[in-house]
Formats: structure tokens, sequence, C-alpha cells
């Protein structure tokens, strides 16, 4: 039995644990992922408006 196969080891694992769990790990994974990138977005906003109101600051 090849268990390098994705869907193998996604049967094993519903076995072994349970499909609520299994659903569970995999949504937590994605959703660790989007706010990886939820953070670098809004870190990037920040140096956008920190710039921006430290040119403004400079005309006055």
């Amino acid at each position: 039995m090849d268990n390098s196969s994705p869907l193998t080891y996604l049967l094993t694992a519903i076995s072994q644990v349970g499909f609520p769990i299994v659903l569970t790990g995999y949504l937590l994974t994605r959703f660790e992922r989007k706010l990886e990138i939820l953070t670098e977005t809004i870190t990037k906003l920040t140096d956008v408006i920190n710039n921006r109101s430290n040119e403004g600051s400079h005309e006055k």
C-alpha cells in the first residue's frame, strides 16, 4: 500500500482521529496562512500611512 499519496494520508488521518478533528486541523492551517498575509498587509499599510504623514508634516 502506497502511503505517499495525499488521499491515503487523509483517509488514514480520518480513520485514526476522526473527520471533525482532521477538518479542524485543515481549517486552522488555512486560517493561519490568511492571518500571516493579513498581518503583512497591515504592516505595509501602516508604513505607507506613516510615510505620508511624515511628508505632510515637513510641508507645513
